[in-house]
């Protein structure tokens, strides 16, 4: 996984500067299209931990309709269209998680969160922990490129920072996480994620690329001793049955961590810019507006350092 961030903002800056940036998304679904057709022959081997069950249609158009609502709100922020969609979203969800109480096979089983501590806790220090970082690449990308004038390809030299270090730290984490419990190292990773966003607090036009570096080092540091021990944690706190749901779960809430993300920095440029678009916005307010957003994202991030270390044990 952190291979391919690795690679992502290398190629996104060759693709951006030398074909144009839509050839990304040229690229992004060339590759979907390769990963479908590698593992289609692979999930017809998976034997099936619940043969017999039947698949909860319903419950998953509702639970996809109300995921888009909620997404495609937070992108239209501060709009009342995007109001009105997030609580169509949220209305949609509690509708869901009614019928999967109700239904003797559902989609997503609540009990897991309502009876395993582990299980609810990670999960939430997950959509928390995405919530926390993903703006940071967008954030810096506009930064190094509007405020210190580097090229696309200059760019994602400096961003590939983090992932670099997330892939070779990684499995570290995850060893250690096999060894000492999940909670504690992946609180600790969640710490030097705050040190970090505290850090890009006080970048300026002056701000050096070895500072920017540094701060995704220790980002890229936290990452790794956060996600590879919580996603540890998560996957030990369920039965194989179960496996399937935890792993779709997690990805569930690291896109609605992201789209929160997203959603808190958009809110903060509509108030801070006003009319201007960021292409055109005074160097001062795009840098007061990043400093506003990775106080807000460090703060947020602070109650995830709790809602991690509240998971309690997994070794028992």
């Amino acid at each position: 996984v952190y291979s391919g961030l690795t690679i992502g903002p290398f190629v996104g800056g060759l693709l951006t500067q030398y074909f144009g940036w839509r050839y990304i998304f040229l690229f992004a679904a060339f590759l979907g299209v390769i990963i479908i057709l590698t593992i289609a022959p692979l999930a017809r081997q998976e034997r099936a931990e619940a043969d017999g069950e039947k698949f909860d249609y319903a419950g998953s158009l509702i639970y996809a309709i109300a995921l888009f609502a909620l997404m495609y709100g937070f992108s239209l922020l501060p709009s009342w269209p995007a109001v009105l969609l997030i609580l169509a979203g949220i209305v949609g969800l509690v509708f869901f998680v009614l019928r999967q109480l109700k239904i003797p096979f559902p989609l997503l089983d609540i009990r897991l969160f309502r009876e395993n501590r582990v299980f609810a806790f990670s999960n939430l220090a997950a959509m928390i922990h995405y919530c926390a970082t993903f703006a940071v690449t967008f954030l810096l990308s506009l930064y190094l490129q509007q405020v210190k004038m580097l090229s696309p390809v200059q760019t994602g030299f400096i961003l590939v920072a983090e992932p670099i270090v997330m892939a070779l730290c990684s499995p570290f984490a995850g060893r250690l996480s096999d060894r000492f419990e999940p909670q504690l190292i992946a609180s600790s990773g969640m710490a030097l994620t705050v040190v970090g966003l505290v850090l890009l607090m006080f970048i300026s036009p002056a701000t050096t690329a070895c500072y920017i570096v540094a701060s995704l080092i220790l980002l890229g540091i936290g990452f790794a001793l956060f996600s590879s021990p919580n996603v540890n944690a998560t996957m030990s706190s369920v039965s194989n049955k179960f496996y399937g749901v935890a792993s779709a779960t997690l990805a569930t809430m690291r896109l609605t961590g992201q789209m929160f993300s997203m959603g808190i920095t958009m809110l903060v440029f509509a108030v801070i810019l006003g009319q201007h678009t960021l292409g055109a916005a005074d160097n001062f307010l795009l840098l007061k507006s990043a400093r506003i957003i990775y106080f807000i994202l460090a703060i947020i991030c602070v109650f995830g350092i709790f809602a991690s270390a509240a998971r309690g044990k997994v070794h028992k």
